[in-house]
C-alpha cells in the first residue's frame, strides 16, 4: 500500500496534492489508473505522470448505464455493454459499441456517448503494449 488519506470530501484539488507526494516518495511511473469520473481527477494524474494512461472505471459505466435507461430495457443494455468490455481486441470492442449504439442510440444516446468519452475500448488488450505487460505481469500465488 502507498498510502492512506482520509478526508471528508474528495476533490481533483485533493488528489493534486497527493500525486506529486506519491512521486517524493519514489514511485516513477504509473501504467493505467482507472477512475470513477471524478471532474479533474485525470487531468491531475497526467500533471504527476504524464505517460499514464487514465481509463474510466468500467464498472462506473456498466453501473451508470441504468440511469439512463427505461427499466425494460435494463438487462438488454446491459448484456450490450458486457460484450464492448468482455471483447478480445479493440476491433472487435469498438465493433460491439458500433452495434450497440446504432440498437440504443435513438432510445438512450447518453450511453454510448459515455462509453467512446471514456476511452474504454476493451478490458482485455487494447494495444500491443497492454499485452505485452499483461503477459509479464502475473498474479503472485503463496504456497501457505
Amino acid at each position: 500500500m502507498l498510502g492512506l488519506w482520509l478526508r471528508g470530501t474528495e476533490g481533483a484539488r485533493f488528489w493534486s496534492s497527493r500525486l506529486p507526494d506519491l512521486k517524493e516518495r519514489g514511485v516513477e511511473d504509473i501504467f493505467i489508473v482507472c477512475v470513477d469520473g471524478l471532474s479533474g481527477f485525470p487531468e491531475a494524474i497526467r500533471a504527476a505522470f504524464p505517460q499514464t494512461k487514465v481509463q474510466l472505471c468500467i464498472a462506473h459505466l456498466v453501473r451508470a448505464a441504468p440511469k439512463y435507461v427505461m427499466d425494460k430495457d435494463s438487462d438488454e443494455v446491459v448484456t450490450d455493454l458486457k460484450a464492448i468490455y468482455r471483447s478480445a481486441t479493440v476491433l472487435e470492442a469498438e465493433g460491439a459499441l458500433e452495434r450497440s449504439a446504432a440498437k440504443w442510440d435513438s432510445k438512450h444516446p447518453t450511453i454510448s456517448k459515455q462509453w467512446r468519452r471514456s476511452g474504454v475500448r476493451s478490458s482485455r488488450c487494447s494495444s500491443s503494449h497492454e499485452r505485452s505487460a499483461r503477459r509479464l505481469i502475473r498474479p503472485v500465488r503463496s504456497n501457505r
